[in-house]
This record gives C-alpha cells, sequence and structure tokens, in this order.
C-alpha cells in the first residue's frame, strides 16, 4: 500500500524536476560557450557551434522523460551511490536519445560540445544531490522520513541494522512494534518498542511515522492482512519485508499472470540489458588479454611440461550457472593424478565437515613451477576460453566444485544464480585464506548487489590483489 503524497512532497518533487531540467539547461548552454573558449578539437565558425531554442526544449524534454522513467522522481533514495548509479545510467540513456534526435534535426552540434554537456551536466547534477542530501541531514525532526519497523524479529533487526549503518539522510527509524506488549517500552539493539502490533494506527499518528515495514514471520499473514487494512486510511507508506522460506536470500520481481499479482523468486540480476552489456564487456576485455597472453601462456606450457610429466592444460568439472557442469580449464599446478591424493591433505578436523575445507599453503601435490603459477594467479589464464565460450564471466561467483556442492545447504545454491567468474568479491576479500564456507557468503553478497559498476570496481582491485599473491597457493 502507498501513502497518498502530501502536498509538500508533491511541491518537492516538482521542484526536483525544475532543478534538473534547469540544470540541464544550464549545461548545454555552458558546454556550447565552452566549446568556443577551450583550445581543444578544430577551430569551427560559431553558427555551427551555438544551438536554436528547439535543442534547448528537446533536452529538457527527454531528460524529464528519461528521468521519470528510472524512478529518480518516485523513489525514496535511502543510498547516494545507488542513486548517483541510476542517475549516471540515466543521463547516459538520455544523451543517447539526445545524439539521435540532434543526427535528425540539428546535425551543426559538434561532437566535442556534445562530450562537454555530457560531462557538465553530470556533474551538476551530482552536486544538486550532494547539497540536498546535506540539506535533509540538517533538516529538523519534523522533515524526516520517519520510518517504523512492525516486528523485532531477525528481519526487523536486520532491517534496523542495515539503515543505521547506511545512515541515509533525512531518514529516521522510529522503533519497533512488537507482537508482545509485555515489550513495550524496551530496547531492541538502540531502538525502543513503541507498542504492540495492534497498536500500530496509535503509534504511527503518535509518532508521525511516514512508513511502517511490515517484518512479520510468515505464519502471521492474516495479522499483516488485518493491520494493512487498519492502515489503510492513514496517510502512510506500507512496505513488506518478505520472511518466507528465507526470501532475503532470493531476488525477487513482482509481475502479474493474466491480472494476478505474483512474487517471482529465483530473478536473475542479469536479465535483459544487464546480461547484453555484461557479456560485451566479458568477450572484448577477455579477447584483448588473450591476445596478450597467448606468448605467456605458451612458455608457461614449456615450463609445466618441463618440471613435471602430465599435460600442461588441464580440465577440471565445474558448477556453473543454473547449477549446470562445465569444464574449467587450468594450467596444470599439481603432479599427475593430485586428485586421487586428496584425502592426504584434509586435516582430521575439517574430515567431518568437507565445506570448510581450504587450501593448504604447503600442499604437497603442488609443483616447483605450479606454486609460482598459483602464486600469481597465472594458472587461471585458460579461462579467458571459458569466458569467451560463456561458460563464465570475467567477475562472478568462485567456479564450485561438484563435490562440494553436494554439500550444500539450500541457501548456499542461490550462488548459481550467475555465471561463475575468474575473479570476484571472493577473491579480493582473501582469497584462499578463507574457508570455502565464507567463499559461497561472498558470492551470495555479489549477487545481492550487483551492478555493471560493482564488476568495473571489483576487476580494478583483482589487479594488486594478484600482484601481492596474497591468499595464493
Amino acid at each position: 500500500m502507498k501513502a497518498t503524497p502530501s502536498p509538500l512532497r508533491t511541491n518537492r518533487m516538482l521542484l526536483s524536476v525544475a532543478i534538473d531540467v534547469a540544470l540541464t539547461l544550464l549545461a548545454l548552454f555552458l558546454a556550447t560557450e565552452l566549446r568556443l573558449l577551450l583550445p581543444f578539437g578544430k577551430d569551427l565558425n560559431e553558427p555551427f557551434v551555438q544551438v536554436n531554442g528547439f535543442v534547448y526544449v528537446l533536452a529538457g524534454a527527454i531528460w524529464l522523460a528519461v528521468f521519470a522513467q528510472f524512478g529518480l522522481y518516485t523513489r525514496r533514495w535511502t543510498n547516494f551511490r545507488a542513486e548517483w548509479g541510476t542517475l549516471t545510467l540515466a543521463v547516459l540513456a538520455a544523451l543517447l536519445i539526445l545524439a539521435g534526435g540532434l543526427y535528425m534535426t540539428f546535425r551543426q552540434t559538434s561532437r566535442l560540445q556534445f562530450f562537454y554537456f555530457g560531462v557538465i551536466d553530470l556533474w551538476l547534477l551530482t552536486l544538486a544531490r550532494a547539497v540536498r542530501d546535506i540539506w535533509r541531514s540538517r533538516a529538523a525532526d519534523h522533515d524526516a522520513w520517519r520510518i517504523l519497523i512492525a516486528g523485532s524479529g531477525q528481519a526487523g533487526r536486520s532491517l534496523a541494522a542495515q539503515l543505521a549503518a547506511q545512515r541515509p539522510a533525512g531518514v529516521q527509524l522510529v522503533g519497533f512494534l512488537d507482537g508482545d506488549a509485555a515489550a513495550q517500552g524496551q530496547a531492541i539493539d538502540g531502538l525502543r518498542v513503541l507498542g504492540a502490533l495492534d497498536q500500530a494506527s496509535e503509534v504511527i499518528q503518535q509518532e508521525r511515522v511516514s512508513e511502517i515495514v511490515l517484518a512479520l514471520p510468515h505464519d502471521a499473514y492474516d495479522l499483516m492482512l488485518s493491520i494493512i487494512m487498519e492502515l489503510e486510511q492513514l496517510p502512510v507508506q506500507v512496505s513488506l519485508v518478505p520472511d518466507v522460506l528465507d526470501l532475503a536470500w532470493f531476488l525477487t520481481r513482482v509481475d502479474d499472470l493474466n491480472g494476478v499479482p505474483l512474487l517471482r523468486l529465483r530473478e536473475s540480476p542479469l536479465n535483459g540489458p544487464a546480461r547484453a552489456i555484461k557479456r560485451v564487456m566479458d568477450i572484448v576485455i577477455a579477447g584483448a588479454v588473450l591476445l596478450v597472453a597467448l606468448p605467456i601462456m605458451a612458455i608457461v606450457a614449456i615450463a609445466v611440461k618441463l618440471d613435471s610429466p602430465g599435460p600442461a592444460i588441464i580440465r577440471q568439472k565445474r558448477i556453473g550457472e543454473n547449477a549446470q557442469p562445465f569444464d574449467m580449464l587450468k594450467i596444470r599446478t599439481m603432479f599427475a593424478g593430485a586428485e586421487e591424493q586428496h584425502s592426504r591433505v584434509i586435516a582430521p578436523e575439517d574430515a567431518a565437515s568437507p565445506v570448510y575445507v581450504h587450501k593448504r599453503p604447503d600442499d604437497p601435490r603442488v609443483t616447483r613451477v605450479g606454486r609460482v603459477l598459483r602464486r600469481y594467479s597465472i594458472d587461471e589464464l585458460p579461462q579467458l576460453l571459458n569466458v569467451l565460450r560463456g561458460e563464465m564471466s570475467l567477475v562472478g561467483p568462485r567456479p564450485e566444485l561438484p563435490w562440494l556442492v553436494d554439500c550444500y545447504e539450500p541457501w548456499q545454491r542461490r550462488r548459481f544464480a550467475v555465471p561463475p567468474g575468474m575473479t570476484g568479491w571472493w577473491q579480493i576479500h582473501g582469497r584462499s585464506d578463507r574457508p570455502m564456507h565464507l567463499n559461497v557468503e561472498d558470492d551470495l553478497y555479489y549477487i545481492r548487489n550487483y551492478s555493471l559498476w560493482l564488476d568495473i570496481a571489483i576487476l580494478l582491485r583483482t589487479v594488486p590483489v594478484v600482484l601481492s599473491g596474497r591468499g595464493a597457493y
């Protein structure tokens, strides 16, 4: 249920729209002037650089439509990074649409001028949102978005902890409602219990609550429904944190089936454009790196053959996206037949719980050349071919061994929602130094927080980690 917007919030939304359009038009004007002042690019006559009023109207209309489509005016942003990422994508989309419009109408706009416009526009819009957040953080209490959490169980406490850690500008946590009336007045994780669940209406009005989040267990369905119906007459946003079958581990999407609302589980973060963009990045980067790495791989293969008998390139069965097996390519770093000696390197205390087993730095099965290859992850270069074939990605969860997957608990299988990666959140946070069960938690964190920017950040952070050799053996 969504609260009816107050006139004040409606006015603020309209003010945000006006500011964005005004800053965009200002960026277009500044880009036009800078194209004439800065000593870059070819000399152009002024008539070919100046834009007419039609271009300003076109840019304003495009920016307004695209920003509205991206939800920049309807969502309540509590994380500046998430809002900035959406803002950047919206600006890029608007620039592409404007480029098509200019091609059909006003081709005189120079490419350098268009570049200036995009950079200035994104900078001005980002600055405006930073100023807004600073103003919100200093605003009076009555101006804050006040959140009440109905339910002090694991889901409710987890939500409160995340919001407290993020400290979103203009957002205040009011407290909890609890099923036990005797708990009223007590503090849970620093927040007071303000009343029982059946007192939601009174507490909302007393505390001037903007949003109530229902974080109740799945067996409280009837209670949730009664609370929702009771709050129908109040101007309050009602939201739900699902706690059915631990839905927090799943990505979900609201959909409908012939008019019947559905909550679709197992929704992959790599649907539509996101998957296409990730695949293009994989092909371009993996192809370029492979061309450079081929001579290195040839020299390493000779060294491996001279160091110990056996093939230079080996295939290992791994479990990939949708729990499908595939052959992962690696340069051999162990003596031939090392897999049959796996039981020799498992410590007695780990034998009963194989999910917790991790690599040993003194593994006797690793060859002399293999230790060097592992230290700098050179043995993983053939996986670039797996990336080009679509079996892996540059960034993703750790490609898992089948015998470890057999030991998984149900919640751990969520890691197969996306393709495995050559590197990932697990690699830049300890690699082999961390027990394997923590690798799964790293993978789930990556899936829940996936974005193109996260992939780029992981790739950049992988380089110093690999060169340092930390956690690689």
